[in-house]
């Protein structure tokens, strides 16, 4: 029999527990911690059945930061330790903060994460009829893939402004007594030559054409009875004709709830997790703070799945206009302020999927269940698109992770040259602030539904909860 204790190490085993580094799975060195993410993810998945749009977000989140004690932001107003406020900007993005122990010129905590998802749009003038079937055209919104949008149960949200200047709120084919919408694709019986058409071009924009009826109206010789037909129940419930498509924002998503998937329940199907995944664990994070060692500012943006563009976009001057009201608010220096402040992009990373192991770099992956994941750069190929956190950063972020025993992992948006894909860092960053993504690994990242494990979603809450603290 070999001498000394059974279970005893060698020094090449110890030396390599001493060395080298592993990700562990959360629940296997926690197992408490399944029973607080199922709990958390219940209050998640209802927030993402009530806000499936950008508006329907913010207007969630004016209602819990209100609920919690939160006012409209007033730049002429004094503020002291602990109170709350928030900026809706245009009903498509807000900010809230609470104001901290220290000076406003030794920085802020800022925490960006982004509230629009992949889409579909309907043009400005969409109802047309073509045999016998009525139809909406849309315009896709953001990278997604087009042929994963036919034959599933489509929902339509949104707002429409009638001529005297009346809002509609629109949310059609969620409730079970709701009809929904679709868009058909070919059987396979006559799809030959579809079929020899190129994956990414398998479904094209002009064929994603939404079916909204098929009965005539009830009276002989009309043209296009079968628009008419549809105009007439529309008006009949809402009051609205054909014009006042011009004035709306209508969005189309999958229709249904959440959903937990797996006999463990342990992920989420759902629309739109890309970027409310991380919005709401922001939100809830910020409500949850009392008195924080810095101020914070939580940013829901709009517009970040085609760049971050417009008014309500962070390719905007209107996070700096706030920023600036801060310290103009404070009496100090706008520039001191924000060279001191650290910022999470809160934004998702894709999950390594075993199925398609091809495009991803095992090493440099993360992994569902293993938490919350820190992506030091995100961009495509050579890093474009992306800000690529400093060192500096990394550590900040690291030891804030670490000290309040929050499970975290690093990753990449798949091999370098597979593609990649990039966040709202880069216009933080622009704002002379140290910036680095942290989010929620995704699989089936921009399908009409996607999968977000329930560890992964409440250790990132944990995980803003640690950097406001």
């Amino acid at each position: 029999m070999p001498s000394g204790k059974k279970n005893s190490k060698t020094d090449g085993q110890k030396l390599r527990e001493k060395l080298t580094w592993e990700f562990p799975q959360a629940a296997l060195e926690s197992p408490e911690l399944t029973e607080e993410a199922m709990t958390f993810c219940e209050a998640y998945k209802d927030f993402l059945g009530e806000a499936k749009i950008e508006r329907e977000a913010v207007n969630y989140a004016v209602s819990a930061l209100e609920d919690a004690g939160y006012t409209v932001f007033d730049p002429r107003a004094a503020y002291k330790t602990g109170d709350k406020v928030y900026f809706n900007n245009r009903g498509k993005a807000i900010i809230a903060t609470t104001f901290g122990k220290k000076p406003l010129a030794e920085g802020l905590r800022l925490n960006a994460a982004h509230i629009d998802s992949p889409r579909l749009d309907l043009k400005p003038s969409p109802l047309y009829e073509k045999e016998n079937i009525a139809y909406f055209k849309t315009h896709y919104y953001g990278g997604l893939r087009k042929y994963q949008w036919t034959a599933i149960p489509l929902a339509l949200h949104g707002v429409i402004y009638k001529k005297d200047g009346t809002c509609l709120n629109i949310k059609v084919g969620e409730d079970p007594s709701d009809p929904v919408l679709y868009i058909s694709d070919l059987l396979p019986h006559l799809a030959a030559r579809q079929s020899e058409r190129k994956l990414s071009d398998g479904i094209r924009g002009e064929e994603l054409n939404i079916i909204v009826g098929s009965i005539p109206y009830p009276e002989k010789d009309l043209k296009e009875p079968v628009k008419l037909q549809v105009l007439s129940i529309l008006n009949e419930k809402y009051g609205i004709t054909e014009a006042d498509f011009l004035r709306a924002e209508l969005e189309v998503t999958a229709a249904g709830a959440a959903r937990d998937v797996g006999f463990d329940r342990s992920l989420i199907a759902s629309p739109g997790h890309d970027d409310r995944v991380c919005a709401y664990p922001a939100l809830i994070a910020e409500i949850n703070t009392a008195k924080p060692t810095y101020t914070t500012v939580t940013i829901l943006t709009d517009k970040e799945e085609i760049g971050s563009v417009g008014n309500t976009g962070l390719n905007s001057d209107y996070v700096r206009h706030y920023l600036e009201y801060l310290a103009e608010n404070g009496g100090i220096s706008y520039k001191d302020m924000l060279k001191n402040a650290l910022c999470l992009s809160s934004d998702v990373s894709a999950a390594y999927d075993p199925t398609f192991s091809e495009v991803y770099e095992p090493g440099n992956s993360c992994y569902m269940g293993k938490g919350t994941v820190i992506m030091k750069y995100t961009g495509a190929r050579g890093k474009s698109g992306s800000s690529d956190a400093s060192a500096e950063t990394m550590y900040r972020v690291i030891d804030i992770m670490d000290k309040n025993k929050v499970y975290w992992q690093t990753g990449e948006l798949g091999k370098v040259d597979e593609g990649g894909g990039g966040t709202v860092a880069q216009f933080i960053a622009g704002l002379n602030i140290d910036v680095v993504d942290v989010g929620v690994p995704v699989i089936s990242m921009h399908a009409p539904v996607e999968v977000v494990s329930k560890i992964d979603v409440y250790e990132t809450y944990k995980a803003y909860m640690a950097f406001y603290k």
